[in-house]
């Protein structure tokens, strides 16, 4: 069942359940964050409305700055003011933004502990039909690899929204992962979020694995553990909102508790949060685990749901993946 402690969306099994793309969150955080605190600054590289700096823009145009397609520019730029008592968003897609300018970013932002926010938008397949050169897979593995930065990707738009502010009321960088398409919104305004928490969303007695979802793939995590549970498999869901700092005291805990892990997630599967978490596992309690992702490919062209199936990470593919894990424990 959804944990009632969290205050989630009781309608995220409906077939009428709200959807949002997660970008949506990021735009109404923004603006949150600029209406608290008059240093707050949005720089965008030419994708004004597409990730959402459009509301920001019209209510703060002293603070909002289009360097037009110049994303290496738009890292330098802002690692400037960073260091110069301003909170600094920059935002474009992650092919490009940590794709195109990983190196401004790691060298003038990251290596300075400059005080901005990397938002990442366009992420994963479900950026669908614009095919691989659009769809970033790689970004959680070169962002979470630098020292000192926090990782968030938020799984719906509410989150988003929270995870949004969370990252501009922390100094230092932080990397924020948006997605294009629609995706049910699963949390309400009333459900926690804290940076580095891990949140169990399905609860069940005597459960036989975890399945660790991030971004809006939880939505399928979710469906598959309540499919699976009319087959008398029983298996917790937890939300991995924070890929860096990883939650390690409650992975331990889950793994305690179940013994078995599934990981699902919108990435290339090296590198990405199952590796994060595989690397905390192999420290602490070495536990099987079963990687639901990207598989060493990219993607093609397409509707995001067909693709979502053609590369095995739809609800279907995670309930197989549990089963297959909870055989080798």
């Amino acid at each position: 069942m959804l944990n009632p402690s969290l205050k989630l969306n009781e309608k995220i099994f409906n077939e009428d359940v709200e959807k949002q793309p997660t970008r949506n969150g990021f735009g109404k955080g923004v603006v949150a964050l600029g209406e608290k605190d008059p240093n707050t600054v949005v720089i965008t590289a030419d994708l004004n409305e597409s990730t959402r700096c459009d509301e920001f823009a019209n209510k703060f145009p002293e603070r909002f700055f289009d360097i037009g397609v110049a994303e290496q520019d738009m890292a330098t730029i802002a690692a400037g003011m960073g260091v110069s008592s301003k909170t600094v968003f920059i935002s474009s897609y992650a092919t490009f933004n940590p794709g195109r300018n990983w190196e401004p970013i790691r060298t003038t932002i990251v290596y300075n502990n400059s005080n901005v926010k990397i938002a990442g938008h366009h992420a994963g397949i479900m950026t669908g039909a614009d095919g691989a050169t659009h769809q970033a897979t790689e970004d959680i593995a070169i962002t979470r690899s630098w020292p000192g930065i926090d990782v968030f990707v938020p799984c719906d738009a509410i989150e988003s929204r929270k995870a949004t502010i969370a990252a501009g009321e922390k100094y230092g960088p932080v990397y924020l992962r948006y997605t294009r398409d629609k995706s049910p919104v699963v949390t309400t305004d009333e459900t926690p979020f804290q940076r580095g928490k891990i949140q169990t969303f399905w609860l069940t007695e005597n459960p036989v694995a975890t399945i660790l979802a991030t971004g809006y793939m939880v939505y399928y995590a979710l469906v598959a553990a309540k499919e699976l549970e009319k087959e008398g498999i029983r298996v917790l869901v937890a939300n991995v909102a924070t890929i860096k700092p990883m939650d390690e005291e409650e992975l331990l805990k889950l793994a305690e508790e179940t013994g078995a892990f599934v990981t699902v997630e919108d990435h290339q599967v090296m590198g990405g949060m199952g590796s994060a978490i595989a690397e905390v596992m192999a420290k602490l309690r070495p536990t099987p685990i079963e990687f639901i992702g990207l598989q060493d490919t990219f993607a093609e062209s397409g509707k995001p749901a067909e693709l979502i199936e053609k590369y095995g990470m739809g609800a279907s593919s995670i309930a197989e993946a549990v089963k297959k894990v909870i055989n080798r424990k």
